[in-house]
């Protein structure tokens, strides 16, 4: 994995203020906050969760074969202790910050492990539970080597791309999940290993 420049993995991890946050408006009343490098230590962290979360495959249907799901998953329930403690401050701030707005905390956490520029997720949203018909938030913090997250109206329209990874956090908004669709796309150039962790409200996936 290339580390960061900013951070050569000797540094432990932590959380910088998230004061920095900057919101772009979507559209349709989906927005979309940014936070470049809010957890330090990343390369850090990223070793130690390849290393120890359990990580497991998964197949799906696919039409009409199954076929391998191109990441790694592992999912933290609301009594399951998380991986790391910075993960449960991560969690823990990120509810303080956007308390007014969801009005709920965060309580779940999924992770998964791209491990090269073949591993993706397909065009997508979060509307499996109560996404579907509610505004609600998914927080991403991202460690190992940036990948892009991509983003356009549900339907197709202009896209919005943002390539994550050292400790970004980005946080979907508003009716996000209903009202656009996101993707990390596969990639022939050259990709190190990222391995994002998602942390969402009770009833959302």
């Amino acid at each position: 994995m290339q580390v960061s420049l900013f951070d050569a993995g000797a540094e432990p991890p932590g959380l910088r203020p998230l004061t920095g946050l900057r919101r772009a408006v979507l559209g349709a009343g989906a927005w979309i906050d940014v936070l470049p490098g809010w957890l330090t230590g990343a390369d850090a962290l990223f070793r130690h969760l390849a290393a120890d979360v359990p990580w497991r495959g998964e197949r799906r249907q696919m039409y009409e074969r199954v076929v391998d799901v191109p990441r790694l998953l592992c999912f933290y329930g609301e009594r399951a202790p998380l991986p790391h403690p910075v993960l449960t401050e991560a969690r823990d701030a990120l509810s303080d910050r956007y308390a007014a707005e969801l009005g709920e905390p965060f309580r779940t956490a999924g992770l998964c492990y791209y491990r090269d520029g073949r591993d993706s997720v397909a065009w997508h949203g979060d509307t499996v539970g109560r996404g579907s018909t509610e505004d609600t938030m998914v927080a991403i913090v991202s460690v190992g080597a940036p990948r892009a997250l991509v983003l356009r109206p549900r339907g197709g329209g202009a896209t919005v791309r943002y390539a994550l990874g050292h400790g970004d956090l980005v946080v979907m908004g508003g009716s996000c999940q209903r009202t656009w669709e996101h993707a990390v796309p596969k990639t022939t150039r050259p990709a190190g290993p990222r391995i994002s962790i998602q942390f969402r409200p009770r009833g959302v996936r």
